[in-house]
């Protein structure tokens, strides 16, 4: 895999809608209706909310979207790799990347929702890794048994 290319998205492209659709979709496959917390392109759209798209060459690799909780805290939402870049870095490029932006807006702490399912566990392996920690809920979360919270000091 090349280098990937960030770019700040305004979720027009085709590719970028459907690799949304692809990410909510997994969403509703592997949680509850009630327990999926994933952004549609209209909440990725919302004042407060930074979507970055992930590029090699002409092919969307990773998306990633940062929302303002506050002045210093900030969640990770709609993480998704395209499965043809699935177990090649893109993942961890796009939190690297995250976790850099976040910093450069003033942000203190980050906050996650994902999956408990099986499904996640990928997932979660790469947050535990770049320094997330599980939680309690956090902001409008209520404790849900398919959801793991997490969070990390920047």
């Amino acid at each position: 895999m090349g280098d990937i290319a960030f770019r700040v998205d305004d979720l027009s492209g085709t590719a970028t809608q459907a690799l949304v659709k692809l990410h909510l979709a997994g969403m509703h496959a592997n949680s509850p209706a009630c327990s999926v917390h994933a952004f549609d392109l209209d909440k990725l759209r919302q004042p407060g909310v930074t979507f970055w798209s992930g590029w090699v060459g002409d092919e969307i690799a990773v998306m990633g979207a940062l929302k303002r909780i506050d002045a210093a805290n900030g969640e990770i939402k709609s993480m998704r790799v395209a499965d043809a870049f699935l177990g090649k870095g893109a993942g961890r490029a796009m939190l690297e990347h995250i976790v850099t932006e976040a910093r450069r807006m003033g942000m203190s702490h980050l906050w996650l929702e994902t999956g408990s399912t099986d499904a996640f566990v990928p997932a979660l392996k790469l947050y535990e890794s770049a320094g997330f920690e599980v939680c309690g809920p956090f902001a409008d979360y209520a404790l849900d048994p398919f959801s793991v919270f997490m969070t990390r000091s920047l």
